[in-house]
């Protein structure tokens, strides 16, 4: 899964704090996690960012900073195995999160962060590994974003693509097998079998990992038959027979690759939502309003547990197998949030049938050595002194990770930008907006011919996917009786390509207004019979939620309710908009008497 929006590619996390030089610490009678087993007692040394001694036994140095590490244990900072990270890369430290592995990069801010990493730059943010640019087909998945993505459709492309990826910086080569029959009801072009065999192939010509998105059993299997490196994801189903499991298990333990279950993006597919992490308090008090609305939004528009039955399964055979598993959580997409979602896929690994232990390892040395990250993912000298420190024994109960005392990147303490961060979101919560008082009857549609006006707020205007890259058009035109004509020509070209009739509540660009006093949204509509969507955004939101509509041949009322909008923030509603779309063709609808009520 990717999700690319340039209304929030630039946004960035507002408590990174200016590096500072790493001081000298002792963490002294700590309960090590090393990355692989655990130390009931030992002091562990920090120097020049790199750990000294994972076994200090001397006395404590001169000017050292000493911890206290009893009751507590000391591991490795967790590698989420998968992200899209094209925000928001200071936010996982303060989770304890210090390298992501990236699936998919616009290869300027892939160039960027290797540049700050290079230098020595980069203590205030996530390192980050990416695949850069992903290999897909024209119309393929991945390339329906507002981001310019170098396609190919055969195997002599293959070598040449490759190639140019490593040219501009990337360190493993990902590979989309995709036709979206399973996750969704957009349907993609996907890479034949022979230009993914050779691409499989070139990528280790030059030495570098192949790995492969599939979202179906089929995919899977002729992934790893291809020679895949690993599997950044499972699949959602409601079932496996035993005997595609034993195969499917036989197949990664003899082609000994790793697997990415990404139970995060899994659960949000079956409509399922993170409550462990939602309603923890201790968590999202380092969450602005903002980085918990994706949390509380799902691809799945209903609950469907029955649909992790295949994910848990697999799991849990590969795991008494022994085939390699990464903690990853396709954080980016709805339902995750980078850095906080690795502590609920990590719990959702646990009752998948993992043992605390080989979770924690699945979140820091697998994933270091599957992906060859070098000196990163084990307490161990001279390896970077990326590192968590929580209260309790993580080993025995998976849900101690949350308990952060201190989290260490690059030897240098990330306590102040939590510190920060907590007092940031508390500033929010503690300011309360006004209500805006709603018109006495609700109307906020004031059409004539001569204006599309509104009694509040930037107004009525025209809209679609162009600045997304999108072609759609779309005409408003005055009707009759305060009523306007929407006709649209919904085009190929965004992800989700849409246009129609938007009104802005707040002032400004995407201006925000407080409509909690607003319950019900009510309106009349007649058009072609087909399906248009009402469209709601608010500040905290990255996309729109949308509640579909029909516009018959007769005029009719419609009343949705605004709680049925999930995830939206009342209080900051940015957005309304009636949208033709995802549907490429002609449409057309009249509208009026557009109204906001109180119930």
């Amino acid at each position: 899964m990717q999700t690319f929006h340039k209304l929030i590619v630039a946004a960035s996390l507002s408590c990174a704090l200016p590096a500072m030089a790493a001081e000298t610490t002792l963490i002294k009678d700590v309960r090590v996690f090393d990355g692989q087993k655990v130390h009931a007692k030992r002091s562990v040394l920090l120097e020049g960012g790199k750990i000294a001694s994972a076994d200090f036994k001397g006395a404590v140095p001169a000017g050292a900073k000493l911890i206290d590490g009893t009751g507590r244990t000391l591991m490795p900072g967790m590698i989420d195995s998968h992200v899209h990270a094209y925000r928001l890369q200071e936010l996982p430290l303060l989770f304890g999160v210090t390298t992501q592995i990236d699936m998919f990069m616009p290869v300027t801010e892939m160039q960027n962060v290797q540049r700050r990493m290079a230098k020595g730059e980069n203590q205030a943010s996530t390192d980050i590994f990416t695949a850069g640019m992903l290999a897909t087909a024209p119309g393929g998945h991945g390339a329906e974003y507002a981001v310019a993505v170098s396609t190919l459709t055969s195997p002599a492309e293959a070598q040449a693509w490759v190639d140019a990826r490593i040219a501009e910086g990337s360190n493993f080569i990902k590979i989309i097998m995709e036709d979206g029959s399973n996750i969704g009801k957009r349907k993609f072009n996907s890479l034949d079998a022979a230009t993914v065999k050779s691409l499989i192939d070139a990528a280790h010509k030059r030495g570098k990992l192949a790995v492969v998105h599939i979202s179906t059993l089929a995919d899977a299997r002729a992934a790893l038959q291809m020679g895949a490196d690993g599997l950044v994801h499972l699949f959602n189903a409601d079932a496996i027979s035993d005997a595609d499991l034993k195969a499917f298990t036989k197949l990664a333990r003899e082609r000994k690759a790793f697997i990415i279950p990404t139970f995060s993006v899994m659960e949000s597919l079956a409509g399922l939502r993170a409550r462990d992490i939602i309603e923890d308090k201790s968590l999202n008090a380092l969450l602005d309003k903002a980085m918990m609305a994706p949390l509380n939004n799902t691809y799945g528009a209903e609950p469907a547990p029955q649909r992790m039955t295949a994910p848990n399964a697999i799991v849990a055979a590969l795991h008494k197998a022994g085939v390699p598993l990464l903690a990853g959580t396709d954080a980016g997409n709805a339902g995750t949030q980078y850095g906080v979602s690795m502590h609920h896929e990590m719990l959702s690994m646990t009752k998948a049938g993992m043992t605390p232990l080989a979770v924690l390892a699945s979140a820091t040395s697998v994933p270091a050595k599957a992906f060859k990250l070098g000196q990163r993912g084990q307490v161990a000298n001279g390896f970077k002194a990326d590192l968590v420190l929580v209260e309790g024994d993580p080993t025995t109960d998976i849900l101690a990770t949350r308990r952060i005392v201190e989290v260490w990147k690059d030897g240098e303490l990330v306590s102040p930008a939590r510190a920060k961060q907590q007092e940031l979101v508390a500033q929010e919560l503690s300011r309360k907006s006004v209500p805006l008082v709603l018109p006495a009857d609700g109307r906020i549609s004031l059409f004539t011919k001569e204006k599309l006006a509104s009694p509040f707020g930037t107004g009525w205007m025209p809209a679609n996917d162009s600045f997304l890259g999108g072609k759609s058009t779309v005409k408003v035109e005055y009707a009759e009786e305060a009523a306007v004509t929407v006709s649209a020509n919904v085009q190929a070209g965004f992800a989700y390509p849409w246009a129609g009739l938007a009104f802005i509540p707040g002032h400004g660009q995407m201006g925000a207004a407080d409509l909690s006093n607003a319950k019900v949204l009510r309106f009349r509509v007649k058009g072609d019979g087909k399906r248009y969507v009402v469209a709601i955004m608010s500040k905290a939101g990255q996309i729109p939620v949308n509640v579909p509509f029909e516009a018959g041949a007769e005029w009719a009322e419609v009343s949705l309710p605004l709680a049925g909008f999930k995830g939206v923030d009342a209080s900051a509603i940015t957005m309304i908009a009636f949208n033709a779309g995802p549907q490429t063709g002609e449409y057309k609808f009249q509208l009026a008497d557009v109204r906001l009520m109180p119930q």
